[in-house]
Order: structure tokens, then C-alpha cells, then sequence
């Protein structure tokens, strides 16, 4: 009787992880509908993820997958200060993509360090859809 009541809590609470992240990730792509963003497109996404971008030096070339790695699902470092960064997948970290808040500063922080501007509504939607895969 322990064991499944310790089951049914552990689903429970998974189950609610996971609807946060829907939530959240919900939340978003109505905002960037609403900003004129069409439905994420998961190729447009991973193209954008893997795309070169000029930089200033040292880091003349920089990439989405320069400091998260190509597999979401893999832990990846900061390129300028070494910092080990979790894995971008929810799959593989189920905190990723599960704070409004956050997400959005790290789109507006990473978009101006790697592409050197703010993402577009629609380039968000597109690496939304890619990193929620």
C-alpha cells in the first residue's frame, strides 16, 4: 500500500512538472502569435540553433550550439567563462523552458550575444518549438 501511494505521488508530481513547462511553454508561443509570429517550426529552429553568427573577437564566430552543444539533450560550457550549463532539452532537464520569466531574459541575453540583436518573435517561436522537441 506504501509503494503505491509513493507511486501515485511521484506521478502526481511529475505530472504537474510537466504541465508547468506546457503551461509556460504555451504562454509564450500565444505571445509571439500575438507579436506576429506564425506556428514554431521545429527545422527553421534547429537551422537557426546551428547557424554562424559574427562576433566580436575572441568569439568571432558564435553559434546557439557553441555553448549548449547541437544535442539538447547534452550538457554544454560557456564559451567566454567556462561555466558548466545543464542540458537545453526538457527531456533530458526538466527545469528548462518551465519559467516564463526566465526564459524570456535568457532569449533576449543569448539572442543579442549570438546573433548580436533580440530574436525575432518568429526566430522564438522556431527555437522554441526546436528546444521543446
Amino acid at each position: 500500500m506504501k509503494n503505491l501511494l509513493l507511486t501515485t505521488i511521484i506521478l502526481i508530481a511529475y505530472s504537474n512538472a510537466a504541465m508547468a513547462d506546457n503551461i509556460t511553454v504555451n504562454q509564450l508561443t500565444a505571445d509571439y502569435k500575438s507579436q506576429g509570429a506564425g506556428i514554431g517550426n521545429l527545422q527553421a529552429g534547429e537551422q537557426l540553433w546551428n547557424k554562424t553568427f559574427s562576433g566580436k573577437a575572441p568569439f568571432s564566430e558564435r553559434r546557439c550550439a557553441t555553448c549548449h552543444t547541437s544535442n539538447l539533450s547534452n550538457k554544454g560550457k560557456h564559451a567566454r567563462t567556462g561555466k558548466a550549463l545543464k542540458p537545453m532539452s526538457p527531456s533530458a532537464n526538466n527545469k528548462r523552458l518551465s519559467n516564463l520569466k526566465k526564459v524570456k531574459k535568457w532569449f533576449k541575453r543569448n539572442c543579442k550575444w549570438t546573433l548580436g540583436r533580440e530574436c525575432t518573435a518568429q526566430e522564438k517561436s522556431d527555437l522554441l518549438t526546436f528546444m521543446n522537441q
